[in-house]
């Protein structure tokens, strides 16, 4: 492959990091809303969801393009494949955060604070997570993309005690139900945070080891 072509590799690669640090921006920026009931941030984030949104377009057709000019195989075509999900991924995570600032701004109207669920050790593990799997993609590290395959099942259940929490404060206090579906929505949309970032870190082990390992086939 020509050095034209390599310096086409990294210029994606730089690009994907970009658009990494920009989502992980937008994570710590939604966690401060739900910990702070912050709806200046919360708007914040909604306002500029388009920055994500076009940096994901220009990070595909950049690997459209040097797909279709150069038609890499094996190593590197397995790159492209990751980073085309892997974009994907990132601008999923972009939108479960503005669809979190979302419910704040709704929670934030509202005058009520006989419940309040805390969320900050889910969605610690969430932000853990996504950091995990993009530095797993810079360092090429598959142990570190396995831990975090290992860490979902952690939000998974912390998603299920908000449920069960949420669930009985709503047979007891049907009059603010509006206030606990929001509520039950943020735990939903962090786990599905969390879930992108395990898909990230599902990428980088196929980058780097050509496996496929989705569905909880880790063996």
């Amino acid at each position: 492959m020509t050095k034209h072509f390599h310096r086409e590799l990294e210029k994606i690669k730089k690009m994907i990091l970009s658009l990494g640090a920009l989502v992980e921006e937008r994570v710590r920026m939604a966690r401060t809303a739900i910990e702070e009931k912050d709806a200046v941030t919360a708007e914040k984030i909604i306002r500029n969801d388009f920055e994500i949104d076009e940096m994901e377009v220009e990070v595909e057709e950049e690997c459209l393009k040097v797909l279709a000019l150069h038609q890499p195989v094996a190593v590197d075509l397995r790159f492209l494949i990751a980073v085309i999900k892997i974009n994907n991924d990132l601008e999923r995570i972009g939108d479960q955060a503005v669809n979190i600032a979302q419910r704040i701004t709704t929670i934030a109207k509202q005058d009520f604070e006989n419940f309040v669920f805390d969320y900050s050790v889910m969605m610690e593990k969430a932000q853990v997570m996504l950091k995990m799997s993009l530095d797993a993609l810079v360092n090429l590290d598959v142990d570190l993309a396995l831990k975090v395959c290992m860490l979902d099942d952690d939000v998974d259940e912390k998603k299920n005690q908000a449920y069960d929490r949420i669930k009985q404060a709503m047979k007891t206090d049907p009059a603010h139900i509006g206030y606990y579906i929001n509520l039950l929505l943020i735990s939903r949309h962090v786990e599905r945070l969390a879930d992108h970032s395990t898909n990230i870190a599902e990428e980088v082990i196929y980058m780097i080891e050509g496996d496929i390992v989705r569905h909880g086939n880790l063996e």
